[in-house]
Protein backbone atom coordinates (compact mmCIF):
# COMPACT_ATOMS: atom_id res chain seq x y z
CA UNK A 1 0.00 0.00 0.00
CA UNK A 2 1.61 3.26 -1.07
CA UNK A 3 2.33 5.95 1.42
CA UNK A 4 2.83 9.50 1.37
CA UNK A 5 4.58 9.71 4.46
CA UNK A 6 7.85 9.85 3.05
CA UNK A 7 7.85 13.19 1.12
CA UNK A 8 10.71 14.23 -0.66
CA UNK A 9 12.63 11.67 0.35
CA UNK A 10 10.17 9.32 -1.97
CA UNK A 11 11.44 10.92 -4.89
CA UNK A 12 15.17 10.07 -4.24
CA UNK A 13 15.15 6.77 -5.77
CA UNK A 14 13.95 7.34 -9.43
CA UNK A 15 15.81 10.54 -10.10
CA UNK A 16 19.00 8.87 -8.46
CA UNK A 17 18.12 6.22 -10.74
CA UNK A 18 18.00 8.08 -13.84
CA UNK A 19 20.73 10.52 -12.68
CA UNK A 20 23.61 7.75 -12.55
CA UNK A 21 22.31 5.76 -15.96
CA UNK A 22 22.43 9.26 -17.61
CA UNK A 23 25.84 9.71 -15.76
CA UNK A 24 27.79 6.58 -15.88
CA UNK A 25 26.01 5.04 -19.15
CA UNK A 26 25.44 1.82 -17.36
CA UNK A 27 21.87 1.27 -16.39
CA UNK A 28 21.89 -2.05 -14.71
CA UNK A 29 23.81 -0.99 -11.62
CA UNK A 30 22.18 2.44 -11.62
CA UNK A 31 18.56 0.83 -11.50
CA UNK A 32 19.93 -1.52 -8.56
CA UNK A 33 20.93 1.67 -6.34
CA UNK A 34 18.12 3.45 -6.99
CA UNK A 35 15.94 0.27 -5.48
CA UNK A 36 18.64 -0.05 -2.92
CA UNK A 37 18.17 3.96 -1.45
CA UNK A 38 14.46 3.63 -1.80
CA UNK A 39 14.59 0.15 0.23
CA UNK A 40 16.72 1.62 2.97
CA UNK A 41 14.72 4.89 2.98
CA UNK A 42 11.51 2.54 3.37
CA UNK A 43 12.95 0.49 6.40
CA UNK A 44 15.20 3.06 8.14
CA UNK A 45 18.25 0.49 7.78
CA UNK A 46 21.17 -0.21 4.86
CA UNK A 47 20.95 -3.90 6.52
CA UNK A 48 16.83 -4.56 6.35
CA UNK A 49 16.76 -2.44 3.10
CA UNK A 50 19.44 -4.81 1.53
CA UNK A 51 17.15 -7.96 2.54
CA UNK A 52 13.82 -5.98 1.50
CA UNK A 53 15.83 -5.29 -2.30
CA UNK A 54 16.05 -8.69 -2.36
CA UNK A 55 12.66 -9.57 -1.80
CA UNK A 56 11.87 -6.91 -3.94
CA UNK A 57 13.14 -8.12 -6.90
CA UNK A 58 12.00 -11.51 -6.26
CA UNK A 59 8.70 -10.08 -6.23
CA UNK A 60 9.04 -8.78 -9.50
CA UNK A 61 9.15 -12.12 -10.76
CA UNK A 62 6.16 -13.26 -8.54
CA UNK A 63 3.79 -11.00 -10.04
CA UNK A 64 2.21 -13.11 -13.27
CA UNK A 65 2.38 -10.06 -15.22
CA UNK A 66 5.24 -9.12 -15.01
CA UNK A 67 7.07 -12.08 -15.09
CA UNK A 68 4.94 -12.96 -18.61
CA UNK A 69 6.51 -9.80 -19.73
CA UNK A 70 10.17 -11.18 -18.85
CA UNK A 71 9.23 -14.51 -20.43
CA UNK A 72 8.40 -12.81 -23.43
CA UNK A 73 11.32 -10.64 -23.62
CA UNK A 74 13.73 -13.92 -23.50
CA UNK A 75 11.76 -15.75 -26.25
CA UNK A 76 11.73 -13.35 -28.99
CA UNK A 77 15.51 -13.08 -28.94
CA UNK A 78 15.09 -17.23 -29.26
CA UNK A 79 12.56 -16.01 -32.48
CA UNK A 80 14.24 -13.43 -33.97
CA UNK A 81 17.70 -15.72 -34.47
CA UNK A 82 15.59 -18.32 -35.48
CA UNK A 83 14.20 -15.94 -38.63
CA UNK A 84 17.62 -15.17 -39.07
CA UNK A 85 19.42 -18.55 -39.01
CA UNK A 86 16.30 -20.19 -41.14
CA UNK A 87 17.04 -17.22 -44.07
CA UNK A 88 13.76 -15.64 -43.35
CA UNK A 89 15.51 -11.84 -42.22
CA UNK A 90 17.51 -12.51 -45.82
CA UNK A 91 14.38 -13.32 -48.02
CA UNK A 92 12.65 -10.66 -46.53
CA UNK A 93 14.98 -7.95 -47.39
CA UNK A 94 15.53 -9.85 -50.90
CA UNK A 95 11.39 -8.95 -51.36
CA UNK A 96 11.53 -5.59 -50.27
CA UNK A 97 14.38 -4.99 -52.16
CA UNK A 98 11.59 -4.71 -55.25
CA UNK A 99 10.26 -1.89 -53.86
CA UNK A 100 12.29 1.32 -54.97
CA UNK A 101 11.28 3.29 -51.71
CA UNK A 102 13.23 0.56 -50.10
CA UNK A 103 16.12 2.33 -51.70
CA UNK A 104 15.92 5.91 -50.08
CA UNK A 105 16.17 6.68 -46.76
CA UNK A 106 13.02 8.44 -46.49
CA UNK A 107 11.04 5.30 -47.85
CA UNK A 108 12.33 3.19 -45.55
CA UNK A 109 11.55 5.97 -42.57
CA UNK A 110 8.18 6.42 -43.67
CA UNK A 111 7.70 2.57 -43.83
CA UNK A 112 8.84 2.02 -40.38
CA UNK A 113 6.46 5.11 -39.56
CA UNK A 114 3.74 4.12 -41.47
CA UNK A 115 4.10 0.04 -39.72
CA UNK A 116 3.74 1.71 -35.66
CA UNK A 117 0.84 3.35 -37.05
CA UNK A 118 -0.87 0.26 -38.41
CA UNK A 119 0.46 -2.19 -35.73
CA UNK A 120 -1.74 -0.87 -32.82
CA UNK A 121 -2.54 -4.10 -30.90
CA UNK A 122 0.03 -3.58 -28.00
CA UNK A 123 2.69 -0.66 -27.49
CA UNK A 124 5.55 -3.99 -27.12
CA UNK A 125 4.63 -5.48 -30.37
CA UNK A 126 4.51 -2.42 -32.18
CA UNK A 127 8.32 -1.98 -30.86
CA UNK A 128 8.87 -5.27 -31.97
CA UNK A 129 7.22 -5.45 -35.47
CA UNK A 130 8.95 -1.93 -36.75
CA UNK A 131 12.55 -3.03 -35.28
CA UNK A 132 12.29 -6.59 -36.94
CA UNK A 133 10.91 -5.51 -40.32
CA UNK A 134 13.20 -1.51 -40.81
CA UNK A 135 15.96 -2.52 -38.87
CA UNK A 136 18.06 -4.56 -41.60
CA UNK A 137 17.43 -1.55 -43.91
CA UNK A 138 18.41 0.89 -41.89
CA UNK A 139 21.79 -0.92 -41.66
CA UNK A 140 22.11 -1.12 -45.25
CA UNK A 141 21.29 2.45 -45.69
CA UNK A 142 23.66 3.78 -43.21
CA UNK A 143 21.10 5.22 -40.72
CA UNK A 144 21.60 5.29 -36.67
CA UNK A 145 19.78 2.86 -35.20
CA UNK A 146 18.92 5.54 -32.52
CA UNK A 147 16.33 7.05 -35.24
CA UNK A 148 14.89 3.68 -35.67
CA UNK A 149 14.20 3.53 -32.03
CA UNK A 150 12.99 6.36 -31.85
CA UNK A 151 10.65 6.17 -34.16
CA UNK A 152 9.73 2.61 -32.59
CA UNK A 153 8.61 4.65 -29.46
CA UNK A 154 7.20 7.11 -30.37
CA UNK A 155 4.55 5.48 -32.42
CA UNK A 156 3.69 2.72 -29.95
CA UNK A 157 2.23 4.26 -27.10
CA UNK A 158 0.94 7.42 -28.74
CA UNK A 159 -0.70 5.36 -31.44
CA UNK A 160 -2.27 3.09 -28.49
CA UNK A 161 -3.54 6.07 -27.01
CA UNK A 162 -5.29 7.51 -30.51
CA UNK A 163 -6.93 4.10 -31.13
CA UNK A 164 -7.81 2.56 -27.87
CA UNK A 165 -9.12 -0.73 -29.20
CA UNK A 166 -6.49 -2.44 -26.77
CA UNK A 167 -5.77 -2.93 -23.05
CA UNK A 168 -4.33 0.65 -23.31
CA UNK A 169 -8.17 1.44 -23.61
CA UNK A 170 -9.14 -0.64 -21.66
CA UNK A 171 -7.59 0.43 -18.52
CA UNK A 172 -8.63 4.11 -18.67
CA UNK A 173 -11.83 2.91 -19.49
CA UNK A 174 -11.89 1.34 -16.32
CA UNK A 175 -10.22 3.88 -14.30
CA UNK A 176 -13.28 6.45 -15.92
CA UNK A 177 -15.98 3.98 -14.91
CA UNK A 178 -14.65 4.12 -11.46
CA UNK A 179 -15.09 8.17 -11.35
CA UNK A 180 -18.10 8.05 -12.88
CA UNK A 181 -19.76 5.93 -10.29
CA UNK A 182 -18.46 8.60 -7.53
CA UNK A 183 -20.03 11.60 -9.64
CA UNK A 184 -16.56 12.74 -11.27
CA UNK A 185 -17.89 12.91 -14.65
CA UNK A 186 -20.24 15.54 -14.46
CA UNK A 187 -23.19 13.17 -15.20
CA UNK A 188 -21.56 12.17 -18.42
CA UNK A 189 -20.49 7.80 -19.74
CA UNK A 190 -17.19 6.94 -19.26
CA UNK A 191 -17.02 6.15 -23.12
CA UNK A 192 -18.42 9.07 -24.31
CA UNK A 193 -15.40 11.09 -21.96
CA UNK A 194 -12.66 8.43 -23.14
CA UNK A 195 -13.59 9.40 -26.80
CA UNK A 196 -14.19 12.81 -26.60
CA UNK A 197 -10.70 13.09 -25.14
CA UNK A 198 -8.76 11.21 -27.43
CA UNK A 199 -8.43 14.22 -30.21
CA UNK A 200 -7.46 16.13 -27.37
CA UNK A 201 -4.76 14.07 -26.63
CA UNK A 202 -2.20 16.86 -27.91
CA UNK A 203 0.67 15.13 -27.18
CA UNK A 204 0.08 11.96 -28.64
CA UNK A 205 -1.06 13.54 -32.51
CA UNK A 206 2.28 16.16 -32.28
CA UNK A 207 3.81 12.88 -31.53
CA UNK A 208 2.99 10.92 -34.10
CA UNK A 209 2.64 13.56 -36.62
CA UNK A 210 6.21 14.69 -35.82
CA UNK A 211 7.54 11.18 -36.63
CA UNK A 212 6.12 11.13 -39.99
CA UNK A 213 7.59 14.67 -40.75
CA UNK A 214 10.72 13.30 -39.68
CA UNK A 215 10.32 10.54 -41.88
CA UNK A 216 9.91 12.78 -44.58
CA UNK A 217 11.94 15.09 -44.60
CA UNK A 218 14.92 13.63 -42.71
CA UNK A 219 15.09 16.76 -40.46
CA UNK A 220 16.93 15.88 -36.98
CA UNK A 221 18.17 18.25 -34.02
CA UNK A 222 20.51 17.81 -31.08
CA UNK A 223 21.90 14.30 -30.56
CA UNK A 224 20.29 12.75 -33.21
CA UNK A 225 21.79 15.07 -35.89
CA UNK A 226 24.68 13.88 -34.30
CA UNK A 227 24.27 10.30 -34.73
CA UNK A 228 22.81 10.36 -38.33
CA UNK A 229 26.01 12.08 -39.46
CA UNK A 230 27.95 9.51 -37.45
CA UNK A 231 25.83 6.63 -39.73
CA UNK A 232 26.63 8.48 -43.15
CA UNK A 233 30.04 9.10 -42.58
CA UNK A 234 31.52 6.18 -40.61
CA UNK A 235 29.28 3.63 -41.51
CA UNK A 236 28.34 3.41 -37.94
CA UNK A 237 25.15 2.69 -37.26
CA UNK A 238 25.46 2.79 -33.46
CA UNK A 239 28.34 4.96 -31.28
CA UNK A 240 31.48 3.70 -30.94
CA UNK A 241 31.49 3.22 -27.58
CA UNK A 242 27.59 2.44 -26.78
CA UNK A 243 26.52 -0.54 -25.05
CA UNK A 244 23.27 -2.32 -27.53
CA UNK A 245 20.89 -3.92 -24.96
CA UNK A 246 20.95 -7.05 -27.82
CA UNK A 247 23.81 -8.35 -29.05
CA UNK A 248 24.56 -7.81 -32.43
CA UNK A 249 27.11 -10.52 -32.85
CA UNK A 250 24.79 -13.59 -32.19
CA UNK A 251 21.62 -12.22 -33.57
CA UNK A 252 23.50 -11.08 -36.85
CA UNK A 253 24.47 -14.74 -37.50
CA UNK A 254 23.10 -16.46 -40.66
CA UNK A 255 23.29 -19.96 -42.03
CA UNK A 256 24.83 -19.88 -45.89
CA UNK A 257 23.26 -23.41 -46.05
CA UNK A 258 19.79 -22.31 -45.62
CA UNK A 259 18.12 -20.11 -48.94
CA UNK A 260 16.79 -17.17 -48.36
CA UNK A 261 12.80 -17.76 -47.83
CA UNK A 262 10.51 -14.69 -47.17
CA UNK A 263 8.05 -16.90 -45.80
CA UNK A 264 10.40 -17.55 -42.38
CA UNK A 265 10.02 -14.32 -41.59
CA UNK A 266 6.48 -12.78 -42.48
CA UNK A 267 4.69 -16.07 -41.58
CA UNK A 268 5.63 -16.18 -37.87
CA UNK A 269 5.01 -12.54 -37.20
CA UNK A 270 1.63 -12.71 -38.83
CA UNK A 271 1.23 -15.81 -36.47
CA UNK A 272 2.39 -13.29 -33.47
CA UNK A 273 -0.04 -10.58 -34.48
CA UNK A 274 -2.68 -12.82 -35.11
CA UNK A 275 -2.59 -14.62 -32.17
CA UNK A 276 -2.42 -11.60 -30.24
CA UNK A 277 -5.75 -10.22 -30.98
CA UNK A 278 -7.35 -13.82 -30.62
CA UNK A 279 -5.73 -13.97 -27.16
CA UNK A 280 -6.77 -10.68 -26.11
CA UNK A 281 -10.22 -11.96 -26.90
CA UNK A 282 -9.93 -15.07 -25.42
CA UNK A 283 -8.80 -13.65 -22.15
CA UNK A 284 -11.65 -10.86 -22.31
CA UNK A 285 -14.33 -13.23 -22.68
CA UNK A 286 -13.06 -15.28 -19.71
CA UNK A 287 -12.49 -12.09 -17.62
CA UNK A 288 -16.07 -11.16 -18.34
CA UNK A 289 -17.59 -14.27 -17.36
CA UNK A 290 -15.14 -14.69 -14.50
CA UNK A 291 -17.05 -11.16 -12.96
CA UNK A 292 -20.15 -11.78 -14.15
CA UNK A 293 -20.24 -8.92 -16.14
CA UNK A 294 -24.31 -7.93 -17.36
CA UNK A 295 -24.57 -7.20 -20.98
CA UNK A 296 -20.33 -7.01 -21.74
CA UNK A 297 -19.64 -4.39 -24.38
CA UNK A 298 -16.18 -4.45 -26.56
CA UNK A 299 -14.75 -2.47 -23.84
CA UNK A 300 -15.80 -4.30 -20.97
CA UNK A 301 -13.92 -7.38 -22.66
CA UNK A 302 -11.01 -5.10 -23.74
CA UNK A 303 -10.69 -3.93 -19.98
CA UNK A 304 -10.92 -8.11 -18.61
CA UNK A 305 -8.33 -9.04 -21.24
CA UNK A 306 -4.58 -9.73 -20.21
CA UNK A 307 -2.21 -7.87 -22.60
CA UNK A 308 0.77 -9.90 -20.62
CA UNK A 309 -0.86 -13.90 -21.72
CA UNK A 310 -1.92 -12.07 -25.37
CA UNK A 311 1.66 -11.29 -26.43
CA UNK A 312 2.93 -14.33 -24.75
CA UNK A 313 0.89 -16.68 -26.24
CA UNK A 314 1.54 -14.76 -29.80
CA UNK A 315 5.60 -15.22 -29.37
CA UNK A 316 4.75 -19.07 -28.96
CA UNK A 317 2.51 -19.45 -31.65
CA UNK A 318 5.65 -17.58 -33.71
CA UNK A 319 8.14 -19.99 -32.50
CA UNK A 320 5.64 -22.77 -32.81
CA UNK A 321 5.27 -21.67 -36.75
CA UNK A 322 8.73 -21.34 -37.88
CA UNK A 323 9.39 -24.56 -36.34
CA UNK A 324 6.51 -26.18 -38.44
CA UNK A 325 7.86 -23.89 -41.22
CA UNK A 326 11.69 -25.70 -40.93
CA UNK A 327 10.32 -28.93 -40.07
CA UNK A 328 8.60 -29.67 -43.85
CA UNK A 329 11.47 -27.73 -45.21
CA UNK A 330 14.30 -28.88 -43.11
CA UNK A 331 17.06 -26.34 -43.62
CA UNK A 332 19.43 -26.77 -39.93
CA UNK A 333 19.14 -30.34 -37.97
CA UNK A 334 17.11 -30.29 -34.48
CA UNK A 335 20.03 -29.72 -32.68
CA UNK A 336 20.95 -26.67 -34.03
CA UNK A 337 17.56 -24.87 -34.14
CA UNK A 338 17.24 -25.82 -30.34
CA UNK A 339 21.04 -24.29 -29.91
CA UNK A 340 20.09 -21.16 -31.90
CA UNK A 341 17.29 -20.60 -29.70
CA UNK A 342 18.96 -20.89 -26.86
CA UNK A 343 21.43 -18.10 -27.44
CA UNK A 344 18.41 -16.08 -29.04
CA UNK A 345 17.18 -15.90 -25.62
CA UNK A 346 20.72 -15.70 -23.87
CA UNK A 347 21.06 -12.82 -25.84
CA UNK A 348 18.06 -11.20 -24.15
CA UNK A 349 19.16 -11.34 -20.66
CA UNK A 350 20.79 -8.33 -20.35
CA UNK A 351 17.23 -6.56 -21.29
CA UNK A 352 15.25 -9.03 -19.19
CA UNK A 353 17.42 -7.92 -16.35
CA UNK A 354 16.45 -4.25 -17.55
CA UNK A 355 12.97 -4.95 -17.04
CA UNK A 356 12.95 -6.60 -13.75
CA UNK A 357 15.01 -3.97 -12.41
CA UNK A 358 12.48 -1.20 -13.78
CA UNK A 359 9.76 -2.93 -12.02
CA UNK A 360 11.77 -2.94 -9.18
CA UNK A 361 12.39 0.64 -9.24
CA UNK A 362 8.46 1.03 -9.58
CA UNK A 363 7.54 -1.09 -6.72
CA UNK A 364 9.40 1.12 -4.89
CA UNK A 365 8.17 4.13 -5.81
CA UNK A 366 5.08 2.84 -5.08
CA UNK A 367 5.91 2.10 -1.64
CA UNK A 368 6.85 5.27 -0.76
CA UNK A 369 4.17 6.75 -2.49
CA UNK A 370 6.17 8.95 -4.93
CA UNK A 371 3.68 9.52 -7.50
CA UNK A 372 1.07 10.83 -4.83
CA UNK A 373 3.55 12.90 -3.23
CA UNK A 374 3.91 14.84 -6.98
CA UNK A 375 0.78 14.66 -7.61
CA UNK A 376 0.16 16.47 -4.05
CA UNK A 377 2.66 18.94 -4.70
CA UNK A 378 0.85 20.39 -7.89
CA UNK A 379 -2.43 20.34 -6.79
CA UNK A 380 -2.65 23.85 -4.67
CA UNK A 381 -1.68 25.24 -8.10
CA UNK A 382 -4.37 24.37 -10.13
CA UNK A 383 -6.71 27.05 -11.73
CA UNK A 384 -9.23 26.27 -14.21
CA UNK A 385 -6.73 27.94 -17.18
CA UNK A 386 -3.71 26.04 -15.70
CA UNK A 387 -5.48 23.05 -14.52
CA UNK A 388 -4.47 21.31 -18.23
CA UNK A 389 -1.43 21.95 -19.05
CA UNK A 390 -0.60 21.44 -14.99
CA UNK A 391 -1.98 18.51 -15.02
CA UNK A 392 -0.13 17.30 -18.65
CA UNK A 393 3.37 18.33 -16.73
CA UNK A 394 2.43 16.79 -13.31
CA UNK A 395 1.89 13.13 -15.35
CA UNK A 396 4.69 13.65 -16.94
CA UNK A 397 7.02 14.37 -14.07
CA UNK A 398 5.75 11.43 -12.72
CA UNK A 399 6.10 9.18 -15.13
CA UNK A 400 9.57 9.88 -15.88
CA UNK A 401 10.11 9.46 -12.27
CA UNK A 402 8.39 6.28 -12.10
CA UNK A 403 9.29 4.84 -15.44
CA UNK A 404 5.53 3.87 -15.83
CA UNK A 405 2.49 5.85 -17.73
CA UNK A 406 0.03 3.12 -17.17
CA UNK A 407 0.94 3.77 -12.77
CA UNK A 408 0.55 6.94 -13.86
CA UNK A 409 -2.75 7.18 -15.14
CA UNK A 410 -3.80 5.22 -12.19
CA UNK A 411 -2.65 8.00 -9.97
CA UNK A 412 -3.30 11.05 -11.30
CA UNK A 413 -7.10 10.30 -13.21
CA UNK A 414 -8.57 9.94 -9.48
CA UNK A 415 -6.53 12.97 -8.24
CA UNK A 416 -7.39 14.99 -11.52
CA UNK A 417 -10.72 14.26 -12.21
CA UNK A 418 -12.17 14.94 -8.58
CA UNK A 419 -10.34 18.84 -8.68
CA UNK A 420 -12.08 19.31 -12.17
CA UNK A 421 -15.37 18.73 -10.80
CA UNK A 422 -15.24 20.90 -7.30
CA UNK A 423 -13.83 23.60 -10.06
CA UNK A 424 -17.23 23.00 -12.17
CA UNK A 425 -19.30 23.29 -8.73
CA UNK A 426 -17.59 26.59 -7.62
CA UNK A 427 -18.68 27.80 -11.32
CA UNK A 428 -15.62 27.52 -13.00
CA UNK A 429 -15.69 25.80 -16.63
CA UNK A 430 -12.91 22.89 -16.70
CA UNK A 431 -13.37 20.79 -19.95
CA UNK A 432 -13.66 16.81 -18.31
CA UNK A 433 -12.51 15.20 -21.28
CA UNK A 434 -9.33 18.07 -21.74
CA UNK A 435 -7.95 16.64 -18.07
CA UNK A 436 -8.64 13.35 -19.15
CA UNK A 437 -6.36 13.98 -21.97
CA UNK A 438 -3.81 15.85 -20.42
CA UNK A 439 -3.13 13.20 -17.79
CA UNK A 440 -2.92 10.38 -21.15
CA UNK A 441 -0.71 12.54 -22.87
CA UNK A 442 1.48 13.65 -19.99
CA UNK A 443 2.13 10.01 -18.95
CA UNK A 444 2.95 9.02 -22.34
CA UNK A 445 5.50 12.29 -22.19
CA UNK A 446 7.18 11.31 -19.32
CA UNK A 447 7.32 7.62 -20.09
CA UNK A 448 8.99 9.03 -23.21
CA UNK A 449 12.24 10.49 -21.63
CA UNK A 450 12.22 8.17 -18.65
CA UNK A 451 15.43 5.79 -19.22
CA UNK A 452 13.46 3.37 -16.44
CA UNK A 453 10.35 2.79 -18.85
CA UNK A 454 9.64 -0.31 -20.06
CA UNK A 455 8.26 0.76 -23.22
CA UNK A 456 11.80 3.08 -23.89
CA UNK A 457 13.75 -0.04 -22.92
CA UNK A 458 11.80 -2.38 -25.41
CA UNK A 459 12.47 0.02 -28.11
CA UNK A 460 16.11 0.05 -27.39
CA UNK A 461 15.43 -3.43 -27.72
CA UNK A 462 14.01 -3.43 -31.15
CA UNK A 463 16.41 -1.52 -33.00
CA UNK A 464 19.04 -3.06 -31.02
CA UNK A 465 20.41 0.48 -30.08
CA UNK A 466 21.95 1.73 -27.11
CA UNK A 467 19.34 2.28 -23.90
CA UNK A 468 20.77 5.66 -22.95
CA UNK A 469 21.81 6.89 -26.40
CA UNK A 470 18.08 5.98 -27.25
CA UNK A 471 16.84 8.51 -24.35
CA UNK A 472 19.40 11.22 -24.87
CA UNK A 473 18.52 11.22 -29.26
CA UNK A 474 14.66 11.20 -28.37
CA UNK A 475 14.82 13.78 -25.93
CA UNK A 476 14.02 17.04 -28.14
CA UNK A 477 11.47 15.38 -30.02
CA UNK A 478 9.65 14.66 -26.73
CA UNK A 479 10.68 18.33 -25.19
CA UNK A 480 9.06 19.76 -28.55
CA UNK A 481 6.12 17.82 -28.49
CA UNK A 482 5.68 18.55 -25.20
CA UNK A 483 6.04 22.38 -25.26
CA UNK A 484 3.92 22.35 -28.32
CA UNK A 485 0.73 20.31 -26.16
CA UNK A 486 1.22 22.64 -23.40
CA UNK A 487 0.33 25.53 -25.71
CA UNK A 488 -2.37 23.81 -26.95
CA UNK A 489 -3.46 22.88 -23.34
CA UNK A 490 -3.31 26.77 -22.70
CA UNK A 491 -5.11 27.92 -25.83
CA UNK A 492 -7.87 25.65 -25.09
CA UNK A 493 -8.26 26.40 -21.56
CA UNK A 494 -8.78 30.47 -23.13
CA UNK A 495 -11.30 29.21 -25.33
CA UNK A 496 -13.18 27.28 -23.20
Amino acid sequence: MATSGFGWLSVVPPVLAIGLAVASRRAVPSLLAGTWVGWVIATGHPLTGSVATIQGIINVLADPDQLRVVVFTLLMGALLLLMQRTGGVAGFLIWVARWRWSATQHGVRLLAATLGLGVFVESTITCLVVGAVARPMFDRLRMAREKLAYICDATSAPVCMLIPVNSWGALVLGLLTTQASMGMLGGRAPLSVFLAAVPLNFYALLSVALVFVIAATGWDVGPMKTAEQRARTDGATVAHDARPVVNDTVLLETNDEAPPRARHFIVPLTALIVTVLLSIAATGIAGVQRDGVPSPTLLDYLDAASGSTAVLWGVLAALGTIAGLVTTVPVLPLGALVGAAFRGARTMLPIATLLVLAFAVGGICDTLGTGAFIAGQITPYLTPLLVAPLVFLTAGTMAFATGTSWGTFAIMIPVALPIAASMNLDGASVSVPLVVSAVLGGGVFGDHCSPISDTTLISSMAAWSDHIDHVRTQLPYALLAASGTVFLYLLAGLVA
